[in-house]
């Protein structure tokens, strides 16, 4: 169970401190500083180290779950997905089916990626962006 980096919450930020986790365990995925089949600390373990209360290491690893980022083996404890970076699938999936369906409309690649970046406009950044 051991970490490649320490996690830390900030109390002063606006961010709650659930995203903060899920964010950095999210960044360290990506990074391969938290590698494929990893276990991560038990939720009260976390929590103790964190100075935060269990249900909020728990939101983060349900969040990180659902995204497909950890899996949950029952009393083994949660580990880092065997699959790869699922943000990364999801996204190129989302992608191919964005790009096929421009193609259907015809639209110009330029205007295509302008609407993109329109509409990330439109969503404020998450912490780690």
């Amino acid at each position: 169970m051991d970490r490649p980096r320490q996690f830390i919450i900030d109390a002063t930020s606006p961010v709650p401190p659930y995203e903060q986790l899920r964010v950095q365990i999210l960044e360290g995925v990506r990074t391969g500083a938290l590698p494929p089949g990893g276990q991560l600390p038990t939720v009260r373990r976390l929590a103790e180290e964190l100075g935060i209360a269990p249900n909020t290491v728990a939101r983060s690893y349900r969040e990180l779950e659902r995204d497909e980022v950890i899996e949950t083996r029952g009393r083994n404890g949660s580990f880092i997905s065997s699959a790869g970076d699922a943000a990364q699938r999801q996204a190129a999936a989302a992608a191919a089916t964005f790009a096929e369906r421009i193609r259907q409309l015809r639209l110009p690649e330029d205007e295509a990626l302008e609407l993109v970046r329109r509409a990330l406009a439109h969503f404020p950044h998450r912490q780690g962006d």
